[in-house]
């Protein structure tokens, strides 16, 4: 009889049987730390206003946050993480020199409209932070395409600079000779490189690369460690990926999305990148593409957003295909050097028919032959 009672206070559910420790507080604070080094980098190179940009985007996330869920008489939500994650990246996606209250409306956009219009976390349609960073890009465009010298080039005043995507778009558009690539053009246009970057790249050249009889241009140096014009949080290749790994170790992300991103997009840069040239087809530069610009920020850490993104592996797997070819299509023939904010914003409003088309086969389930 003391069985029977002890059975009769089993709690029973229904499958799935999950139990795991990780928590939506764990995984925001997670991708926050992750990410903390790439940032720390741009309010050193870019200097202590960055740091102004980045603190105004997240007061006015998280206190957003706070006053919407106030109102709507709902348990605080401050502390999972979500809102202050939210204004990370959109100071992240900020140029340096940017007036504050551009973040600050870039902020409360993409927590009271894209987040709390739609239910809040988990219901969101699409990134907040690229939202909010797509909204004020098209409301503030000159500001948001003015970018500063970082001091690791020897400036030491603020001095705006052309980005390296925006040096060659704009540059192409009158520019009548042939070269081998983006390198070899900023080159011969007066780009700069750095003390840094001359002296790495033959210390690497001279032991490395020409054991194989290969030789690597100026600028990829500074393209990966963070010495260019751009968005604070975008510039270092080296802390995003560092932080990726982070994540990757955490399994808070998987491979899907950023490999059929980066790898798709890599595959149209070297078929057809080179033809702006006038190199022919098979000669894109892809190192220089992934590193300038703000895509190993996005393929890591906004395209992987779990509430926005597909919830199969097939359906990961496409999303970042189409992510790769919409950012080749805007950086080479749309009006903006970018395009990776749109263009995971334009998959992000494919996510639901993805996972309609692409359903795991339920447990059991056998597929009937036709006759």
């Amino acid at each position: 009889m003391e069985k029977i009672e002890k059975i009769d206070q089993l709690l029973v559910t229904t499958s799935p049987h999950l139990k795991d420790s990780m928590t939506t507080s764990k995984i925001m604070w997670s991708v926050t730390a992750s990410l903390i080094p790439a940032g720390i980098w741009g309010v050193y190179v870019f200097g202590i206003y960055s740091l102004y940009v980045l603190i105004a985007s997240i007061l006015s996330a998280v206190l957003t946050e706070y006053v919407i869920v106030k109102l709507l008489g709902k348990p605080s939500t401050l502390w999972d993480g979500s809102a202050f994650l939210t204004g990370l990246l959109v100071g992240y996606n900020m140029p340096p020199s940017i007036p504050l209250y551009i973040p600050v409306v870039a902020s409360v956009f993409a927590i009271a409209v894209v987040k709390h219009t739609f239910g809040g976390l988990g219901h969101n349609w699409m990134n907040p932070a690229l939202a909010g960073r797509v909204f004020v890009m098209f409301s503030w465009t000159g500001p948001m395409t003015t970018w500063l010298v970082p001091r690791t080039r020897g400036v030491t005043d603020a001095v705006t600079g052309a980005s390296p995507l925006g040096f060659i778009k704009t540059g192409l558009l009158t520019f009548k000779g042939h070269v081998s690539g983006p390198m070899e053009f900023m080159k011969v246009n007066g780009y700069p490189f750095t003390h840094s970057d001359i002296v790495i790249t033959s210390w690497l050249n001279q032991h490395i690369f020409s054991l194989w009889g290969a030789k690597i241009p100026n600028g990829y140096v500074d393209l990966f460690l963070g010495n260019i014009p751009g968005c604070i949080g975008e510039v270092s290749a080296l802390l995003l990926l560092l932080g990726a790994i982070y994540l990757f170790a955490k399994k808070i992300i998987t491979w899907e999305i950023p490999v059929a991103y980066l790898g798709s997009f890599a595959l149209f840069v070297w078929v057809l990148g080179g033809l702006r040239y006038g190199a022919g087809l098979f000669h894109g530069d892809v190192v220089f593409h992934i590193f300038a610009g703000g895509i190993v920020l996005g393929a890591f850490f906004m395209a992987t957003d779990m509430v926005t993104s597909p919830l199969t592996r097939k359906g990961m797997i496409i999303f970042g295909i189409g992510a790769g070819f919409f950012t080749y299509l805007i950086r080479f023939f749309g009006a903006f050097p970018e395009g990776v904010s749109l263009s995971i914003i334009l998959m992000n409003i494919l996510v639901p028919l993805l996972n309609r088309l692409i359903r795991p086969k339920r447990f059991g389930e056998v597929k009937e032959e036709k006759k």
